[in-house]
């Protein structure tokens, strides 16, 4: 069996189209498992998390509140949570 050049080319190519494509997707879901928990632990439905609201139901935020809410505001958001999640 032989294999040309131009098929290799064309397989890497490929390939390498297609790992940005699986980074994206894991992201995409990532940033819906994020959402979806923020809205269950965010009690009075504001769009904002409290370090109190993230105690029990989100412990890890909980416990990088403060490095999360660098603003210093008492509430991080789910945009927040998500560019520290994608570093």
């Amino acid at each position: 069996m032989r294999i040309c050049l131009k098929q290799i080319s064309l397989f890497a190519t490929c390939t390498f189209l297609t790992l940005p494509l699986s980074a994206i997707a894991d992201n995409a879901s990532k940033n819906r498992e994020i959402s979806e928990r923020f809205a269950k632990c965010d009690t009075n439905h504001d769009g904002k998390l409290t370090r109190e609201e993230a105690k029990d139901c989100m412990p890890r935020i909980y416990d990088h509140f403060s490095y999360i809410d660098s603003d210093g505001n008492g509430y991080v958001t789910i945009a927040e949570i998500q560019a520290i999640a994608d570093n």
